[in-house]
């Protein structure tokens, strides 16, 4: 029995003793690989530095794998090329032209990672073919044309279940379709639908349609809100990287379900609403990590124009919100993250009537929340009508944050400490005086009273620490916050929040 323990040892020994040495050999093998491809991509580029100046003509590209993909929609990204290089041109300009399609064909997101180019002299047997002539290959294999996912979601006070499915490449011009449906404990129910193409085989031009229904429950102010209708988009990527966005949206709303303490300003606005607007957002976004930056600055502004002129509905106003943030680098893996929003709700006159309108609970902001104002309740900051929150016209919010590694885990984590602070303001459009009439000359006055209002006082704010995760699809922030100033009837929140979203403050 002793000498078969023995034996049993010394076999285990020799197997880690092989294990080792035939780790050992893959890690050299591996080593090899990679040091022939580094001497192979040097000698590629000395070859193409060398020959950059030598007259080449791009006689032909060909997708291969691209079996769901038009012809008509790859011979608009390619025929200005083929065109381009028909009077001849340097090896150097060729590239810089099939690097640019290659790009392109990456942004379309309907092909698997990576695309391979090649590049080949044609067929000498072909009496059309000359000696300058350059055939050119990708290899684009197509991705999926559909994915389904399903899972379940928790938030701040809400949990939710999902389906969401994408439909890729549906005419094979990079169309889209993206269906998705929730249900929860605080958006009961919510369905949409989006279509979207791009326009001229453009990556960076995109047409967009869609509706939604949904049903949320607002609790904060004692309601439910319906909403059913559609929007059309216009998007439009910059040189420069400039994201715009011009639309068309209609929306009928109806606040219902009040809950049987619910003030009259909310049952003032209790019923059915029509919006219709347009709207336009600009968005430069220069950050390493929207969800975890570390460096960079985020500039966005959003422009919404309802009711006004043909565009009928039975809300009228001019909403418009800027939101700028960034981030600075710091020793050990730390950085600073600082951000800035502010938005204005100026009411405008409908057609028919004499006079501009108030806002609506649905139209005016909120502010208070895990994903702006820490330390504050859901649409805990502003005015409010007993216990219900109201909102706002007029709204200015700032926060700053260090984000620190965690020990062990380094700095490259998607999991991050966090110490910060945050605060802001929320006001209603300050009425005119009872003698005064209620006209464009007045309410352009009492907005811009709001405004300076907002500079008088100490903003309501709160610090805090906690954990953060930058999940690829949104941020998890779970924090304890302690409230600094909170002003008369708004409410605060002491103790652990947790958040989930892919904006925060």
């Amino acid at each position: 029995m002793a000498s078969q323990s023995d034996d049993d040892v010394f076999e285990k020994l020799k197997r880690k003793t092989d294990e080792k040495e035939l780790a050992q050999q893959r890690a050299e093998s591996e080593a090899r690989v990679r040091s022939v491809q580094a001497k192979s991509g040097q000698r590629n580029a000395e070859l193409i530095g060398s020959n950059s100046t030598l007259p080449v003509t791009i006689s032909s590209i060909e997708v291969l794998q691209a079996q769901h993909t038009r012809r008509g929609f790859l011979e608009r990204i390619f025929n200005p090329i083929l065109h381009k290089n028909r009077d001849g041109s340097t090896l150097n300009d060729a590239l810089v032209d099939m690097g640019s399609a290659y790009r392109t064909l990456q942004k379309f997101d309907i092909f698997q990672e990576p695309i391979a180019m090649y590049y080949d002299k044609p067929d000498k047997t072909d009496p059309s073919t000359s000696a300058t002539d350059l055939a050119v290959y990708f290899y684009a294999k197509e991705k999926s044309r559909y994915t389904i996912n399903t899972g379940t979601e928790a938030g701040h006070d809400e949990g939710s279940a999902f389906l969401n499915v994408i439909l890729r490449n549906l005419f094979g011009g990079a169309e889209s379709f993206n269906a998705h449906a929730s249900i929860g404990t605080r958006t009961r129910s919510s369905y949409s639908a989006n279509f979207e193409t791009p326009i001229l085989s453009n990556p960076d031009l995109k047409w967009e349609v869609g509706g939604l229904a949904s049903s949320t429950i607002k609790s904060f102010a004692s309601h439910e809100e319906l909403l059913k209708g559609g929007s059309t988009k216009l998007k439009y990527l910059t040189p420069g990287g400039h994201r715009h966005e011009f639309g068309y949206s209609g929306y009928w709303r109806q606040l219902t379900g009040l809950a049987e303490g619910a003030s009259p300003s909310v049952r003032q606005d209790a019923g059915d609403s029509f919006k219709s607007s347009i709207h336009h957002t600009w968005i430069n976004e220069r950050r390493d990590n929207p969800l975890m930056p570390s460096k960079g600055y985020l500039i966005k502004t959003v422009a919404e124009i309802a009711g006004l002129g043909a565009l009928k509905g039975d809300v009228a106003f001019t909403k418009l919100e800027a939101e700028t943030a960034a981030a600075i680098p710091l020793p050990a893996g730390i950085s600073f993250t600082a951000g800035l929003r502010g938005g204005v709700l100026y009411p405008l006159t409908l057609a028919g009537q004499q006079s501009p309108s108030q806002s609506r609970l649905n139209d005016r902001f909120q502010l208070g929340g895990p994903t702006d104002v820490r330390g504050f309740r859901l649409g805990g900051l502003g005015p409010r009508d007993g216990t219900d929150s109201i909102g706002g016209d007029v709204y200015a919010a700032g926060g700053a944050s260090l984000l620190f590694p965690i020990p062990k885990l380094g700095p490259e984590s998607p999991i991050r400490l966090q110490a910060f602070i945050n605060g802001g303001r929320l006001l209603g459009l300050q009425s005119p005086k009872s003698d005064e009439p209620l006209d464009s000359q007045a309410v352009s006055k009492c907005v811009k009273s709001t405004i300076a209002e907002l500079q008088n006082g100490i903003p309501s704010c709160a610090a805090g620490l906690g954990l953060v995760y930058a999940h690829p699809v949104a941020r998890f922030e779970l924090n304890f916050s302690l409230p600094l100033y909170i002003r008369k009837g708004e409410e605060g929140r002491k103790g652990l929040q947790f958040g989930v979203g892919v904006s925060f403050l």
